[in-house]
């Protein structure tokens, strides 16, 4: 099996455990505009992309235009709950990852809008260390399709056998096995992540030390190229 030489992380519960904001955010939004918000509302919007999201709770009588517009609204509140904060949720484990294996190319790609990411991998202290940021604003097909995987990929100049993409959803992890990609599952929204080759709660689990020691390719000489 061909080894990975590249790592691609999705954003929200990845990066930052931050569902239960967007829990909060959301039922701000629909409050404001009379939706209700139910718990299977709820489960069913992770790793959906924002206009498909207001598309099913408008009912579909929204133009692209203010399909648009409403998703800015909702991630301005997100944003704003957030501002000042984004250190204290980042998902355990995280820098300690980026740095043992900072040699190696790596890509934030997520259905995110781009001012969401930015501001996350700003808020982080990150902003020099992702090669390549992929938003759902720069792609046709959200996850679970796998375009927004394939560019990140592209970005990088690796090819997809040799990516290894971190997800917490099962659209996620589909659209990663759909490139071509191994996944790992973290379980900051579900356990239930098919496809997924391990599921750790974080980046500091022994059992993901193992693996990436079993699948990542060696590191570059020291001045040498990325792999």
């Amino acid at each position: 099996m061909v080894l990975v030489r590249s790592l691609i992380f999705d954003m929200d519960g990845v990066l930052i455990d931050s569902n239960p904001w967007h829990q909060r955010v959301w039922a701000e939004f629909c409050q404001r505009h009379g939706l209700p918000l139910t718990p299977d509302r709820v489960e069913w919007m992770y790793g959906k992309r924002n206009d498909e999201i207001v598309d099913a709770w408008f009912g579909g009588e929204r133009s692209a235009a203010e399909r648009l517009r409403l998703g800015h609204e909702k991630e301005a509140l997100f944003r704003e709950s957030l501002r000042g904060r984004v250190m204290d949720i980042a998902v355990p484990g995280l820098h300690d990852l980026l740095r043992r294996y900072d040699a190696y190319p790596v890509a934030v790609a997520s259905n995110a809008e781009i001012e969401n990411l930015e501001f996350v991998i700003r808020g982080l202290g990150l902003g020099q260390r992702f090669e390549a940021v992929v938003s759902g604003g720069e792609v046709q097909r959200p996850k679970p399709d796998p375009e927004v995987y394939l560019v990140a990929a592209e970005r990088l100049g690796v090819g997809p056998g040799e990516c290894l993409v971190f997800e917490d959803t099962a659209n996620g992890v589909a659209a990663a096995r759909a490139a071509g990609m191994r996944a790992v599952g973290l379980s900051t929204t579900t356990t239930d992540l098919p496809g997924a080759e391990l599921v750790v709660e974080d980046f500091r689990s022994p059992a993901l030390q193992q693996f990436l020691a079993a699948v990542v390719a060696p590191a570059p000489v020291a001045g040498g190229c990325r792999p």
